[in-house]
């Protein structure tokens, strides 16, 4: 019970078709699992009561909220909301993400239109989120933020947008911990390697044309470490570890879970 008493808003709590359990779901559940009362957030309301269905159903407590991240004043609504029913806010955990699915490609092939939709999800709406639940942190001296950048801010990555904006993720995310410290609010990032989501295999799939198997078994050869594909359940507990008091010596950081990934960039 790492998280017992405490309050987390899960933005990304649902997920997008396919097999398996995507990152921001296992980490909903991760965090109910160890105590924490959950928010559980996604733009579409029933994949977000998909996810507080399995909660309340395993003994947790948990409610589902619908908001657009691309739009400023659902974040403000949602910290609101959540502010007025718990009192107060703990953890802030930011796990929404798109690149494929967004019309991201390569820098010749890039189109204003997919490049502003593809900022305006993996960084204007963690900058927005973080924007208005830093003064309920402020006010109550404590905080844990855990946001999800990804191993392409560091490796060889062929897709423009998805590369900067979780490069940027990281830069915006030490920010927020060297000029939030003094207040007892940690900001910490994880990068997921090569994963085994609905998101990052499915998505592939569909976009190639090409059977998931296929998709899954070219992933699984590029990953060093038994050559397999970390699960969201590797995330989540990188990000249960974040954000429970057994990191509360830790802002500011970079946590790698890429099954040794970024030892193939050098």
């Amino acid at each position: 019970m790492r998280l017992e008493g405490k309050t987390a808003i899960v933005i990304g709590a649902g997920q997008g078709p396919g097999t398996g359990m995507g990152n921001g779901r296992a980490t909903a559940l991760r965090f109910a699992q160890e105590g924490a009362r959950i928010m559980a957030v996604d733009r579409d309301l029933a994949l977000a009561e998909d996810t507080a269905a399995m909660i309340t159903q395993a003994g947790g407590e948990c409610f589902a909220f619908k908001a657009d991240v691309t739009r400023e004043t659902d974040m403000e609504v949602m910290i609101a909301t959540a502010a007025k029913r718990w009192d107060r806010i703990d953890i802030l955990h930011y796990n929404v993400g798109v690149s494929i699915g967004g019309g991201d490609a390569p820098l010749l092939e890039i189109t204003e239109g997919a490049f502003d939709r593809i900022v305006a999800i993996n960084l204007r709406g963690a900058v927005m989120a973080c924007k208005h639940v830093i003064p309920v942190m402020r006010a109550q001296r404590s905080g844990a933020i855990v946001m999800i950048s990804s191993l392409a801010a560091l490796e060889k990555y062929p897709y423009v947008a998805y590369k900067a904006t979780k490069a940027a993720l990281i830069a915006f995310t030490k920010q927020v911990a060297i000029q939030n410290a003094e207040y007892g609010i940690r900001a910490n990032v994880i990068l997921p390697g090569l994963m085994d989501t609905p998101m990052a295999v499915d998505t592939r799939a569909r976009a190639a044309g090409k059977p998931r198997a296929e998709i899954a078994a070219a992933r699984d050869a590029r990953v060093p470490l038994r050559r397999k594909m970390g699960t969201a359940w590797d995330v989540a507990n990188a990000a249960l570890f974040l954000a429970s008091d057994e990191a509360g010596f830790i802002t500011g950081a970079e946590l790698l879970v890429d099954g040794g990934g970024a030892l193939n960039t050098g």
